[in-house]
């Protein structure tokens, strides 16, 4: 890792950012699921087209499906994005509220929601929340990092990334963001 970390640079996580509330945060981790950044970038920008500002629940609710497939999302994640609408009007907490809770307690709260699994709040931890301590050990980029910088063969389990984090703590959050970058350079 101190070699990657050499090559890369000074850490810069915190300009990769995300601002909004829950429902724009979580919006937009249900559109980029399993996509590729452009693609992903592409349809989220044509959601966010759809509303004269930030979408807010009812502006979801009251989308058509068809206006919603017209800006590529897929059928599934409209009803993801639909059920996140609904629970954000009936019962999610803020982000001020979150930011109250240990991580753990996150994730329990929000995986609630259709679509929303563990990968997709650590993102929000990562990158809204600016938790320090999150190693996402399912997340194929970093998986993929360590395969890279460790020289192993294949793709690393979830206990080996565990294992391996732990040297990491209590910054697994800039250890992930630079094995994520490890995928960018030769």
């Amino acid at each position: 890792m101190g070699q990657l970390i050499e090559r890369v640079g000074p850490c810069q996580l915190d300009q990769a950012q995300q601002a909004g509330d829950l429902l724009a945060s979580l919006s937009r981790a249900i559109i980029f699921q399993q996509l590729s950044t452009k693609a992903a970038t592409s349809i989220y920008r044509k959601f966010l087209g759809l509303y004269p500002g930030i979408p807010t629940a009812v502006d979801i609710l009251h989308t058509p499906t068809d206006v919603l497939r017209s800006a590529g999302i897929s059928r599934p994640k409209i009803a993801y994005l639909r059920d996140l609408a609904e629970k954000t009007l009936a019962e999610l907490p803020s982000l001020e509220v979150l930011a109250t809770l240990d991580d753990e307690a996150i994730i329990r709260a929000l995986t609630q929601i259709k679509g929303i699994g563990r990968w997709s709040v650590q993102m929000l931890l990562i990158f809204r929340l600016h938790r320090w301590d999150v190693l996402p050990v399912d997340d194929l980029g970093v998986r993929a990092g360590i395969c890279k910088v460790y020289g192993l063969e294949g793709l690393p389990d979830k206990k080996t990334v565990e294992k391996l984090g732990q040297n990491w703590r209590p910054y697994s959050t800039i250890a992930t963001w630079y094995l994520w970058r490890s995928l960018e350079i030769d």
